[in-house]
């Protein structure tokens, strides 16, 4: 067992095994050193039923604390409001691998006044699309990161295209990375506008607030950076479909690009955070 894989800090958090083809509580564990069953295809090691430790309840509340997952790379799909952020930040609590928003991104290089984040902002100023190269070499640069390259990571808002898709596929393997596992967010369009409406986010941090399901602690101020939250002009009914549209369009041919690899993981949205997290979990075990 290379121990590199391993985050030192460790988690805990509860996961799933399946039992007579169906889905019942379990637990992720460290390995035993000198158990190694397949580190190396960069899988999470689950550890079975029987490795359960004395004392822990057979329900939902068994956790176990672990050293880390190994180093997957995912790519997250979804419509806006899905949940996409959401389960980012619960895999990157509870494995470790770090989420790679492309809005996020795109942010930090323009408020940093990089090459790239100024070359981003003259195409945004002009109301034109930043190309594809531009997107693709933001993307590179923060994947190329050590912390990154250690401990993996999930990719949420990119690719958006198949030639996007095709662009990160050359890009990694000149790495000698792959990506592990596509998960794509289903849920019905209406659920999303429902989800929409009300929507606030960070100017600063890109955090995502509701007024109804998570609001503030202090009007208008994010709880992260204290940064003014601001509400989109377009989270209205009538542009969120406008936006599904072209989101189904955009993307329908990035999921069959990645099924057509074998790599495409298909969860119901609709659920709860955490029973959405269980699909996902539950589904990289494969």
């Amino acid at each position: 067992m290379n121990p590199a894989l391993w985050h030192p800090l460790g988690a805990v958090f509860p996961t799933v095994t399946k039992q007579n083809g169906g889905i019942s509580p379990g637990v992720l564990a460290r390995d035993d050193p000198s158990d190694s069953l397949g580190m190396t295809n960069r899988r999470i090691r689950w550890a079975p039923e029987d490795r359960v430790g004395r004392g822990e309840s057979s329900g939902s509340a068994r956790r176990r604390r672990i050293i880390c997952a190994t180093y997957m790379r995912i790519i997250l799909i979804g419509p806006p409001g899905v949940g996409k952020g959401t389960q980012a930040a619960m895999l990157e609590e509870r494995l470790g691998m770090k989420p790679l928003s492309s809005g996020v991104i795109f942010r930090s290089e323009i408020e940093a006044e990089t090459d790239l984040g100024r070359l981003a902002k003259r195409y945004i100023d002009h109301g034109e699309l930043v190309p594809n190269g531009v997107t693709i070499e933001m993307m590179a640069k923060r994947i190329r990161t050590d912390e990154v390259r250690k401990c993996g990571f999930i990719l949420d808002g990119f690719p958006r295209t198949v030639k996007q898709a095709e662009a990160l596929d050359e890009m990694l393997a000149d790495m000698g990375m792959d990506i592990d596992e596509v998960v794509s967010i289903e849920v019905d369009d209406e659920v999303v506008i429902g989800r929409l409406s009300g929507r606030m986010g960070c100017t600063k941090c890109g955090e995502i607030y509701h007024s109804a399901s998570k609001p503030p602690k202090r009007e208008g101020l994010c709880d992260k950076c204290n940064g003014p939250l601001f509400v989109r002009t377009d989270d209205q009914p009538e542009t969120i479909r406008d936006r599904l549209r072209v989101f189904h369009e955009n993307t329908s041919p990035v999921i069959d690009y990645y099924a057509g690899k074998d790599k495409l993981l298909k969860v119901d949205g609709s659920k709860s955070p955490e029973d959405v997290y269980e699909q996902i979990v539950a589904g990289l075990r494969r």
